[in-house]
């Protein structure tokens, strides 16, 4: 055992530079090799300067004059809920609750011009949403929230361009309102819903009206129609009579003639409750004409 221990030192005194230089060449890898993981990059300072800003995957830097400053991940991050209070354009208090996602895009930006980047990021979008909404009446903000989000998005990422940041989403969960808004608000929409059912019993009146009148006009119509076919009737009557008498003489006028007498009695004698008639002379008379028409003879 003690000669193993005197062959070794024997070897290292007579190695020496040897093995110095074995571990300095392993002490400058370790230094100057850097894995970098897939979610981060590194920031490289030579003399407290940046020198470079390393990828993914495996760099070199120079040992023992570049230094890895700060480690950056590039992960898309989630701003905290906020809440803020706003006045709309037409003097109506509300709380908005905001939430922002982004991502660093440029460490060196980052790390270098900006210290809290979460409390930047929310204190520039508080400022930003007030000054949207300022300019906007609440049924807006209620009704085009897709657009304020947009206006809200673009003017963060005007914003923050320079601290190398991309803000890849900005939403607006939720308009508070205070209760008494929300009282006045339920009044209006009372209001304006017993207004429209009035509207609508008024036109449902109106139609109802409309469609009388309609069926009194067609059935005036239809009655018009009716005289005039009966008219149209009688004429053509009167016309097959008064040709009857120019072909056959006063003979067919005097057989028509006592013809409605002889259909009257008829009439007359088949009521309820008549089983005698008085029949006129005249009548009798009447018989005997149409007889006698009918066979050809004048009375």
């Amino acid at each position: 055992m003690e000669s193993f221990e005197t062959e070794l030192a024997a070897f290292a005194g007579a190695n020496v530079v040897l093995i110095a230089v074995a571990v300095f060449v392993i002490l400058c890898l370790l230094l100057g090799v850097r894995i970098v993981p897939q979610s981060e990059k590194y920031v490289v300072e030579r003399f407290g300067r940046l020198r470079s800003v390393l990828g993914p995957g495996i760099n070199l830097i120079v040992p023992f004059l570049d230094r890895v400053r700060h480690k950056v991940s590039i992960l898309e991050r989630q701003l905290p809920n906020s809440e803020q209070d706003a006045i709309t354009r037409d003097n109506v208090l509300v709380n908005v609750e905001t939430s922002v996602f982004y991502r660093i895009l440029h460490p060196e930006k980052t790390v270098y011009r900006i210290r809290d980047v979460d409390g930047a990021i929310a204190t520039t979008v508080a400022g930003i949403v007030r000054a949207e909404i300022g300019m906007m009446e609440l049924d807006e903000v209620q009704s085009n929230r897709a657009e304020l989000i947009g206006k809200i998005k673009a003017q963060v990422e005007d914003a923050v361009d320079d601290w190398g940041i991309e803000v890849t989403r900005a939403e607006v969960l939720d308009v508070n309102l205070d209760q008494a808004t929300r009282d006045a608000m339920l009044q209006q929409l009372n209001a304006e819903r017993a207004r429209r059912a009035q509207v609508t019993e008024a036109e449902g009146r109106k139609r109802a009206v409309e469609l009388a009148a309609d069926a009194q006009l067609y059935a005036a119509e239809r009655e018009a129609e009716a005289r005039r076919v009966s008219a149209d009737a009688e004429a053509y009557a009167t016309e097959v009579v008064a040709r009857a008498i120019a072909d056959h003489g006063l003979e067919a006028a005097q057989y028509q003639v006592a013809l409605k007498q002889v259909e009257a009695l008829v009439a007359l004698g088949g009521g309820e409750g008549k089983q005698t008639v008085v029949v006129p002379a005249a009548a009798l008379d009447a018989f005997g004409e149409a007889f006698a028409m009918l066979r050809g003879r004048k009375t």
